[in-house]
């Protein structure tokens, strides 16, 4: 008959110092941030000098919110915005478009291309925009007729610059100009942002440079382009109030001026054109957000990679389709 040893019982755990044994394990600390009175007094303040300023701006009677309701909506003031943007829009697709070749000049091999890009830049960055407006105004004036023919002979056809070259034109040709000077150093440093290697292995593959630069180039680059491209939009929309230098005199800043000159109330309507250049600013600001999200795609400005920007990055490199699915192929040996 076998008889069995009874195990042996556990060794019973030594208590923690300080701790009973019989003492349930203590949870998670949960550490309190120390009081910071700092940021309750600047809550504060700013609160009473909000209050103060919104205090300011309903009690003084200089501003009139009443002249202010009557002509935010009237009808020179309306279509002033509309020339505004217009002006806004065809500027800056013109300064893009030159920026665009000139930076493309400056990054060329060829010097006489940089140096007429480098000129270009130089001169237009280095005088006021009121001083060209001023030109561009008397460009008729300068150059009253445009000739093409022998040079010191018979002229094939001619046309009147008066005829073809209004206020409006000018003032999109000097505005956009002028924009077109610093958006190539923006474009310039977008397209240099990119690593060389990728144009090596274009080329490598048969692309062509044009190719390469469509297809390769830009569409990385514009990551870094449009936060400051977005910028100079928004400056633009504000730079047109000078264009009465050309003399154009439809834009909202102008509207406004004749309207102040009519009702001698100039500080009621100075409140009419700041409330539609923010509304209008705010929309830009909402579209560039917009437009910063979609080039910056797969990109993560946060340190460590984690969370949902890593995750955009990966879904970003499988809606590519470059990755194979299987990325450990069996090899036959």
């Amino acid at each position: 008959m076998s008889t069995q040893t009874p195990a042996p019982a556990p060794a019973p755990v030594p208590a923690a110092a300080g701790r009973r044994a019989e003492d349930p394990i203590p949870h998670r600390i949960r550490a309190k941030a120390s009081p910071r009175p700092g940021t309750w007094i600047s809550a504060v303040v700013v609160v009473l000098v909000v209050l103060g300023l919104i205090n300011f701006l309903i009690t003084n009677p200089v501003f009139d919110w009443a002249t202010v309701a009557t002509y935010i909506l009237d009808v020179k003031v309306v279509q002033g915005v509309g020339w505004t943007l217009l002006i806004t829009v065809l500027s800056m697709v013109l300064g893009t478009v030159v920026a665009l070749t000139a930076a493309i000049m400056r990054r060329s091999e060829n010097p006489v291309l940089r140096g007429v890009s480098w000129a270009y830049i130089f001169v237009f960055r280095g005088t006021p925009v009121y001083t060209q407006l001023v030109f561009w105004g008397l460009f008729t004036v300068i150059v009253p007729k445009i000739a093409l023919g022998i040079p010191f002979g018979p002229e094939w056809f001619s046309f009147s610059t008066r005829d073809y070259f209004p206020a409006f034109w000018a003032a999109v040709v000097g505005l956009g100009l002028n924009e077109g000077a610093y958006l190539a150093e923006i474009f310039r440093s977008g397209l240099n942002s990119v690593d060389k290697g990728q144009t090596e292995a274009s080329k490598a593959l048969g692309m062509s440079n044009g190719k390469i630069l469509r297809r390769i180039i830009i569409p990385q680059a514009m990551r870094v382009i449009v936060p400051p491209l977005g910028n100079e939009t928004i400056g633009m929309l504000k730079t047109t109030s000078l264009v009465l230098a050309v003399p154009f005199t439809l834009d909202l800043t102008f509207a406004t001026n004749a309207i102040a000159n009519k009702l001698y109330a100039p500080i009621p309507l100075l409140i009419v054109a700041a409330i539609w250049y923010l509304a209008i600013t705010s929309v830009l600001m909402v579209g560039q957000y917009f437009l910063e999200r979609y080039f910056g795609r797969g990109f993560d400005d946060r340190p460590g990679g984690v969370g949902p920007a890593k995750r955009s990055r990966q879904s970003a490199v499988n809606r590519a389709g470059t990755t194979p699915k299987d990325s450990l192929p069996e090899v036959e040996l």
